[in-house]
């Protein structure tokens, strides 16, 4: 009897393995993202909590966190640097949301393109199932200082650097956020990237950049960064100098709506961003107006990103207003598919 039990209990378990194995691969269809076969829209949102007072990442309020991001309908993270921490990957993916990895180019040789330690992680965590994708880069296109003057020398490790993702784990698209629409040498030299992100800021409306990209290539893209910041630099449209939630909240709308209206070209944005980050422009224990960004100009409403007020929620989980029209497009697009 025992002997049955423990076949019975041997055949479950390969089953459920079987299972998850499935359930784990992402892949590509024409435009389309796919997770175990199915359509997936992203409704996204960037996440680099950084607590008051300090310059570094830190998990500590994740639970909090992932209760409003579900709470918003929010389905997937995006994350500028590896989580290395396998009991926070374990928590997301028991929340039921998914992680898109970010890995940037010269990070000391800590989980790199450079050194190339990023495979190490890659091949540590590619059977976890709460990867999405793996991003490489963040804007690099507005740097060339960084790659001696010559982008190519970046769109070369881009490219080698996907070429070895593929190698090494198959089931998971390779993207890069690339700092608007990708010029034909990007496109030329990158063959290997599966999916194209891109972080757009054209207003309230980049509803122009998916039939641009349409005419310019058949793979998925996202618009990995997106959104506004919730302060007024000067008074402009009708909003008022200052702090101004009201003008994040109606750009976000019109941003999203945009978005989810040519779900055809567009696989979905991470919005930017979830909670201010307070270290990005002054006294880290407060909020401060300014803060720099390349090719910022397009910022709603007002052309100037300050850099701190990007949350929906602010450092201590408050929701602003932005956060209600982000719950209510998430959450019906959800109830529409």
């Amino acid at each position: 009897m025992l002997k049955h039990i423990l076949l019975i209990f041997s055949v479950s378990l390969l089953l459920f393995q079987t299972e998850n194995i499935k359930a784990n691969t992402v892949s590509v269809n024409g435009r389309r993202i796919l997770v175990n076969d199915s359509v997936y829209t992203i409704k996204g949102i960037c996440y680099h909590p950084v607590p008051k007072g300090s310059d570094k990442r830190n998990f500590g309020n994740l639970s909090e966190d992932l209760y409003l991001m579900l709470e918003a309908g929010i389905n997937t993270i995006r994350v500028y640097a590896p989580i290395t921490d396998v009991s926070v990957l374990d928590e997301i993916n028991e929340a039921g949301l998914k992680v898109i990895i970010g890995f940037g180019y010269d990070q000391g040789g800590e989980n790199d393109i450079l050194s190339g330690s990023f495979v190490t992680y890659i091949k540590k965590f590619k059977h976890h199932p709460v990867i999405l994708m793996w991003e490489l880069g963040n804007e690099y296109n507005y740097h060339p200082e960084w790659f001696g003057g010559d982008m190519k020398n970046w769109y070369t490790a881009l490219n080698n650097a996907a070429m070895q993702i593929q190698k090494h784990d198959p089931s998971h698209p390779v993207t890069t956020a690339h700092g608007e629409l990708p010029d034909s040498l990007a496109l030329t030299m990158c063959p290997n990237i599966d999916v194209w992100g891109m972080n757009v800021y054209r207003w309230d409306n980049p509803e122009e950049i998916f039939s641009e990209w349409a005419i310019l290539s058949d793979k998925p893209m996202y618009l990995s960064e997106a959104g506004a910041d919730s302060y007024m630099t000067i008074s402009k449209d009708g909003y008022k100098q200052g702090v101004n939630e009201l003008a994040q909240a109606d750009a976000t709308k019109n941003i999203l709506e945009s978005i989810f209206s040519n779900q055809a070209i567009c696989s979905g944005v991470t919005l930017f961003a979830f909670v201010d980050e307070l270290w990005k422009a002054g006294n880290n224990n407060k909020l401060d107006v300014g803060g720099w960004a390349p090719k910022s100009g397009g910022v709603p409403y007002d052309g100037a990103p300050n850099e701190e007020y990007w949350g929906i929620v602010d450092i201590e989980r408050n929701k602003k207003e932005a956060f209600s029209v982000v719950k209510e497009k998430y959450t019906n697009l959800s109830k529409s598919n």
